[in-house]
């Protein structure tokens, strides 16, 4: 039996036909297959890896952290350097109204954590959220996805939820005095890397603080760096009540985060007591890594060179095929005009060693999110063969159209 087989066989999937590669080891920006295939890797396990493949500053605080103890205590009991380090650090670079942190296991047990954090504060059950927006696949987080069609088949989920259109400010009405909170990407990300428009964020905060409701932003894929600053929502000149983190925060390792004033956070160790719980949440070892990278993100600025790198994908990017690139820094959808040329790019370009992959509900979009540590000649090599891989579809369809 080969490993994929037993991929298949014994592990339970996510869609019927995975990519199934099977993985013999990854370093820096490329994934090694077991025939040593080298492979360019333009998605960073879908924003996680954002300092690339085994970092040697986060692999050692790993190591470093495993000599001394791993998990010891469930979540908020003991005083525990990594974790505490972290969550100051973090706290440090954030806007003063931010300035307590609840580690969790990953992003959609934060969204969880935070929606309800909102009904706690307020006192209300209306939640509100965007359509084709994505937070998360638990029950709760489910619950304030916008795209029914990845949903129906689980109803009845938590109920008293509405949806309104990401950057239609007609909307923002519906946020009234019934509302405990409403939660917005800040670019959203499974509806094709859309980002607000017209000061959209601002209005709806000036809205939140007009009915006593709370805005939660979700910064599970934009944050660390990935849009030129720490977290996305500093470009659009507004502070949430919530900030929901995960992915990229940990170098790869399973992290997720909620964030908001201590008087808000404080809320949940009392009336009633445990009022959000985990046991794995804080980890040492997963803390150690969270501290690691951000460090390195802080300190090398990333986030600055985002910006400078997405100019780059942007130059290089011009292709027939490629409608228009959205996104931000290293945050970026290459558009095509069908979904089949987008299936067939990705498809070819995993042949060719360059790894991409899709948005959750555009079909059209090309995801492009490597490591933030991806460097000006692997863009280079990675832009070259996706342009390669388009120009082989024009080609194609050349000949079938003249058959």
């Amino acid at each position: 039996m080969t490993l994929k087989s037993d991929f298949l066989r014994y592990q339970a999937q996510t869609s019927p036909y995975p990519l199934g590669m099977e993985v013999s080891h990854a370093v820096g920006s490329y994934i090694y297959d077991t025939q040593n295939k080298a492979y360019l890797d333009f998605v960073a396990g879908v924003s996680a890896c954002s300092l690339g493949h085994q970092h040697p500053r986060v692999n050692q605080a790993i190591i470093d952290q495993l000599h001394k103890y791993s998990h010891v205590m469930v979540y908020g009991e003991y005083a525990q350097h990594p974790a505490t380090e972290y969550c100051k650090l973090l706290v440090q670079n954030l806007p003063p109204q931010l300035n307590k942190v609840y580690l969790v296991n990953s992003g959609t047990e934060a969204t969880e954590g935070a929606l309800k954090l909102a009904r706690r504060v307020t006192g209300r059950s209306q939640l509100i959220s965007c359509h084709n927006a994505y937070h998360g696949n638990t029950m709760g987080s489910m619950s304030v996805m916008g795209f029914e069609e990845r949903k129906q088949i689980f109803r009845p989920l938590v109920p008293d939820v509405e949806f309104i259109t990401f950057n239609n400010e007609a909307d923002i009405a519906k946020i009234t005095t019934r509302t405990a909170g409403i939660i917005l990407e800040s670019i959203q990300g499974g509806a094709g890397f859309i980002q607000p428009e017209n000061d959209f964020l601002l209005k709806v905060k000036q809205r939140c603080e007009e009915v006593g409701a709370l805005m939660i932003v979700d910064e599970i894929q934009p944050g660390f760096g990935r849009t030129g600053k720490l977290f996305g929502f500093e470009n659009y000149n507004v502070v949430p009540d919530v900030v929901i983190i995960g992915k990229g925060m940990a170098g790869g390792m399973p992290v997720g985060g909620f964030i908001a004033h201590e008087r808000y956070m404080d809320l949940l160790s009392h009336d009633p007591k445990l009022g959000h719980i985990t046991t794995f949440g804080g980890h040492p070892v997963i803390a150690a890594a969270s501290l690691a990278t951000l460090q390195e993100i802080l300190e090398k600025d990333y986030a600055a060179q985002a910006l400078e790198k997405e100019k780059l994908f942007r130059q290089l990017l011009v292709h027939p095929l490629i409608a228009e690139v959205r996104g931000r820094g290293l945050m970026l959808a290459a558009m095509t005009s069908d979904p089949e040329i987008t299936n067939r790019a990705i498809f070819k370009c995993q042949d060719k060693g360059l790894i991409l992959f899709w948005l959750l509900f555009e079909g059209k979009a090309i995801r492009i999110t490597p490591p933030l540590t991806v460097s000006e000649a692997e863009i280079r090599e990675g832009c070259a063969l996706l342009l390669e891989a388009l120009d082989e579809i024009m080609t194609e369809d050349k000949h079938v159209t003249l058959g």
